[in-house]
């Protein structure tokens, strides 16, 4: 059985699983989607708009520099664009700048709904397949890492789609226009100094953003970390508080945080180099080609107007290459989130249905265990062999010390972990040949720890059965017994529980758990130690409630109190991961084997426990 990792939730591992190139082909078909026309239409649409803004965002210098000839005399109004005047072509220069700022928009009108629906596309495939993920891997995360694996990564792939196609391919068609410009105008000396200046500028923009890529990764694992031990610690917040531990988690958050801050000064003071680096370098290109064209003015082979053209074009180039540091920085971030984020989606999952698998189908309810074998890890075996069978509507209970493999073989019936030997068939069906969904629709579990959504009691109950009616949801409140608890509760049913269900006592959370599974109303049920963490009277109520759910059912009770199960139709006694003993209750008693002395000794406790 191959062994899920948590890989995915380190960035460098992400950047390790595929390089840039690799994840950009991931994003293509979102932008790109077979079968839907309207996405490339709005695509082809947004990068005609795009062109249509930088040329006539190219043209606006020239538009100026005839306009300052005119103004100085240089050039005759009948020789301008139109034979238009200075006046006409201020008008003319600023329609220009409106019509390259209003292609932008439209560009980004057109564009947003397509990049919306890949960030929607991509964050619904994520969660998908996280809840395709086996228990295995969900047993190991963290869940703030990964939050913020999948947060980062929707995020980058914004980034990426807004900068990589509206910001770094607008740019790089930009300079290209610029440097043919000067060369054809100018001539190729000018060209030579702008490219030659955009060349260095660009290789150290690079250079030293690598340089601060490594600070910021490191910056964001510290930041994950911080933000794990702050999840963790709330999600504890009843520990915290048991054991006086404020200042302590305090602490801990401060010391994560501290390693954060350090990291994030560095982050800062490396902008700073860059920021500087950049001022330098693309002031000496500025001051280079305004040096060269007033020696041209002078010299009369250049107008005014062509000085001031040239300044124009600078300006224009500079003001997007100073933003190239930060595009290029979090292009590169981007891209290691979003591999990240592509690293977990490409997490196998454990278990998985069989090419056109058929649906489950229960006549009666028979479940049947054949010489199961199971393991965690190789090394270490939990079930060695374990057979019984389940009749339909017989109750039996499974006991035994804690390690013994109660609980799995509740999770090998739901299909959370494929056996490793031997079969599990319902109605002679083995569970590894049916869809998983079927399986999972026609098996209630009551957990030991109900644990509830932050949402209503309404919910949570309803949560049993899509499209229940309200008939039906009150009417499994009430044979869960919770009805009139509910009743006296000043928001009734649209009283929320809290995260977790915390608002309310173990046993109003378990009640809420058996109303839900007996809306769900399954032929088969699992009742794996649904009481045991309960106090005896609250336990001896909800009791009922269980043995009524039963009634008509195949039930397997993951018992921990014996006085819970001695009316079962079968007992197996567990132990080291195989069946020591079965039998009734009495006929356990009679064999004064291991149940006998199980039941002695709780029986024992149970009287010292009522004496004192």
């Amino acid at each position: 059985m191959r062994k899920v990792t948590t890989g995915a939730l380190s960035s460098d591992k992400g950047e390790e699983h595929g390089s840039g190139f690799q994840t950009m082909r991931r994003v293509a078909p979102y932008l790109w989607p077979e079968g839907e026309a309207w996405v490339k239409r709005r695509v082809v649409a947004a990068l005609v708009f795009l062109l249509l803004a930088k040329l006539v965002a190219i043209t606006m210098p020239f538009i100026y520099k005839q306009a300052v000839d005119v103004l100085v005399g240089k050039t005759p109004s009948e020789a301008t664009i139109l034979g238009m005047g200075a006046v006409g072509l201020t008008l003319a220069y600023g329609l220009a700048r409106f019509g390259s700022v209003a292609m932008g928009e439209l560009r980004d009108v057109v564009f947003v709904r397509v990049g919306q629906r890949a960030l929607r596309k991509l964050a619904l495939e994520t969660f998908t397949h996280i809840h395709r993920l086996s228990m295995r891997y969900h047993i190991t995360r963290k869940t703030g890492g990964l939050s913020r694996v999948i947060e980062r990564g929707v995020k980058g792939v914004d980034f990426l789609l807004r900068f990589m196609l509206l910001s770094i391919g607008p740019l790089i068609l930009e300079l290209s226009l610029v440097s043919i410009i000067f060369a054809l105008y100018f001539g190729w000396q000018y060209m030579v100094v702008v490219v030659t200046t955009i060349t260095i500028y660009v290789t150290y923009t690079f250079k030293v953003t690598e340089w601060r890529v490594q600070i910021r990764r490191q910056m964001n694992d510290q930041d994950t970390d911080a933000n794990q031990k702050a999840i963790d610690s709330l999600l504890n917040f009843e520990t915290v508080k048991y054991f006086n531990a404020e200042a302590r988690e305090a602490a801990r958050y401060d010391k994560a945080m501290a390693a954060y801050e350090v990291l994030a000064v560095r982050t800062g003071q490396s902008l700073s180099v860059l920021n500087a680096g950049q001022s330098f370098l693309i002031t000496c290109g500025l001051i280079a080609v305004m040096v060269m064209s007033a020696i041209g003015v002078r010299g009369g082979s250049l107008t005014v107007g062509d000085f001031v053209m040239v300044n124009a074009y600078m300006i224009q180039i500079t003001m997007p290459l100073n933003f190239l540091g930060t595009v290029y920085r979090e292009i590169r971030q981007a891209l290691v989130d979003m591999a990240a984020m592509f690293h977990l989606l490409e997490q196998p999952a454990e278990v998985t249905d069989k090419p056109d698998a058929p649906a489950l189908v229960v006549t009666g309810g028979l479940v049947e265990f054949d010489n199961v074998r199971f393991d965690y890890d190789p090394s270490r075996p939990i079930l060695k062999g374990v057979s019984f069978r389940v009749e339909p509507g017989q109750r039996i209970a499974l006991v035994g010390p804690s390690g013994s493999g109660k609980s799995t073989i509740g999770r090998l019936l739901f299909r959370f972990y494929d056996v490793t030997g031997g079969a599990i068939k319902i109605d002679g069906q083995d569970l590894r040949d049916v869809t998983q969904t079927s399986l999972h629709g026609l098996i209630g579990v009551v957990p030991q720890d109900t644990v509830l959504f932050n949402d209503t009691i309404h919910y949570n109950i309803a949560y049993g059965r899509a499209g229940a009616s309200e008939a039906d949801i009150i009417a499994a409140a009430k044979a869960a017994k919770i009805h009139d608890f509910v009743m006296s509760l000043p928001e009734g049913y649209q009283t929320s529980v809290g995260e977790r269900g915390l608002k309310l006592s173990g046993g109003e959370k378990q009640r809420v758990g058996i109303a839900r599974t007996l809306l769900k109303n399954p032929p088969i049920l699992v009742l794996d130690e649904a009481t045991s963490a309960l106090d005896t009277q609250t336990e001896q109520s909800i009791q009922e409630s269980l043995l009524a759910m039963g009634e008509g059912r195949s039930v397997i009770t993951i018992a921990h109190r014996l006085s819970t199960i001695a009316d079962a139709d079968m007992i197996l006694v567990l132990e080291a991961g195989e069946v020591s003993e079965r039998g009734t209750h009495e006929e356990l008693l009679a064999r004064e084997g291991k149940y006998a002395a199980m039941w002695a000794r709780q029986t024992a406790e149970e009287e010292e426990q009522a004496a004192a």
